[in-house]
């Protein structure tokens, strides 16, 4: 690989006798990993898969999944860069937390912290480039949040709405993308000896934002895919410095995780409690992670609720499908419709007034002329809500996502019904008879075969 000549000579300079090996990296392989979710039906494809699991991440293994098969699209598996699933193993949040993750596209760690949160809590997870939230709102769907709202605003519009109200934050900051050399040589053509300082402001700005909605007593976890220390250790140098009510935690270092280098900043040891990920080191591509505690006093009052926002009507058409569907509990969610559109909306969530809302909760489905047509979202997320099902083969399945109507062996009940292929809810089909109608997401459709969809 050619890399930058201002880039090996900085760090030459930096890494002395280590810069070879670190240098020589990047011709290495780029590894591929990938995560189970533990909230999902694990197959027998997936266990074949998991044979070399990450030792940092119970949930993590080595290895490539296909984005057209079942378990990807029915979000029991997601394709990750192993060094970068150490930010969720170290950003893991306790059940019933509210939590933040600030710059999130295209949704890796927000996933992963969906993986931890059980459907407990609250999720916000914000992306502000709109063209990018798109797909932070597909991987929140597939991986079946109920306790998630997706926001497409900046740092400061959130910090003015919900300032100390979250548990735990995570910062995944935009960088200059030196770990990424490897793995996108695009990345390469971005980066000049000032674009690091460049970046360096623009976290200072994010972290500034970011202070100011942590609760006292909460975590901030500040992480990039760049080995620059201006935007690592000279950034934590400066945030304690700027709040002393910060203390960084120690992060456990194994599998070739290393202490963050003090003396690329301002000498400070506790630097040395953050976490950095080499390529020479480790099996990743390189990341930098810290964990922070936040000491402040709380001086916030309490934000209003999200309310109900239901036409009778339209809780007539809501309650007569419940019943059909034998849906069991949506507890912890807060009925509001949009429009036609009808949403379960987080009962913690506070009501955001200047913050754009790209999605307010988990879509339940639309309201057309005297029905309620069920969305493609709530068929993934109804684990454990009790909802009538109906089993169909994997060569059921491949019709079914290529938009085919298909038959079943035996006649079921009409109506809506999950569909469920080897434990994984995959979607809505309206059976009537044996004949199961397609619903499956029109722009999602594809031309399945055992060949392409092969895990």
């Amino acid at each position: 690989m050619q890399l930058p000549a201002a880039f090996i000579q900085k760090y030459q300079d930096l890494l002395g006798d280590e810069a070879l090996a670190f240098l020589a990296a990047f011709d290495g392989p780029v590894e591929k990993g990938f995560r189970v979710n533990p909230n999902k039906a694990t197959t027998a494809a997936m266990h074949a898969k998991m044979d070399a699991p990450i030792a940092y991440s119970p949930i993590g293994y080595y290895g490539k999944v296909n984005g057209n098969a079942l378990e990807h699209l029915a979000g029991a598996v997601y394709s990750q860069e192993p060094s970068a699933m150490t930010v969720g193993e170290f950003a893991k949040p306790e059940l019933g937390e509210r939590v933040l993750d600030l710059c999130a596209a295209p949704g890796g760690k927000t996933t992963h912290l969906l993986s931890y949160l059980q459907q407990t809590g609250l999720l916000v997870t914000n992306e502000i480039n709109p063209k990018r939230v798109t797909a932070l709102g597909d991987n929140v769907e597939r991986y079946a949040a109920r306790n998630t709202v997706i926001t497409n605003a900046t740092p400061a519009a959130l910090a003015k709405e919900l300032p100390g109200f979250f548990d735990r934050i995570l910062v995944d900051a935009p960088c200059s993308g030196e770990g990424m050399f490897r793995k996108d040589h695009d990345a390469i053509q971005y980066w000049t000896p000032d674009y690091p300082a460049e970046c360096a402001t623009r976290q200072r700005e994010i972290l500034t934002e970011a202070v100011k909605m942590l609760k006292p007593g909460g975590h901030l976890i500040y992480s990039t895919c760049t080995f620059a220390p201006e935007e690592d250790e000279q950034m934590m140098a400066w945030l304690l410095a700027t709040y002393p009510e910060f203390e960084l935690e120690a992060l456990p270092k194994t599998a070739g995780i290393a202490d963050a280098r003090p003396e690329w900043a301002d000498g400070n040891p506790e630097l040395a409690k953050a976490a950095r990920l080499f390529p020479h080191l480790m099996r990743g591509e390189g990341h930098f992670i810290a964990k922070l505690h936040y000491r402040g006093t709380d001086t916030v009052k309490a934000k209003k609720v999200v309310r109900e926002q239901l036409s009778a009507p339209q809780r007539q058409l809501w309650q007569a499908f419940e019943r059909q569907q034998g849906l069991t509990s949506l507890s912890g969610l807060v009925l509001q419709a949009h429009g036609d559109q009808l949403y379960g909306v987080p009962e913690l969530m506070p009501v955001l007034r200047k913050v754009k809302v790209f999605r307010p909760g988990i879509l339940l489905g639309t309201f057309k002329k005297n029905r309620f047509e069920p969305s493609y979202a709530l068929a993934l997320a109804s684990d454990g809500l009790g909802m009538t099902t109906v089993s169909i083969s994997r060569d059921q399945w491949q019709q079914y996502v290529h938009g085919e109507t298909f038959d079943l062996a035996t006649s079921a009940e009409t109506g809506f019904h999950v569909l469920v292929c080897d434990g994984l809810p995959v979607g809505y089909g309206k059976i009537v008879g044996k004949t199961v109608k397609n619903f499956f997401p029109k722009g999602l459709r594809f031309l399945a075969t055992p060949e392409n969809t092969e895990l």
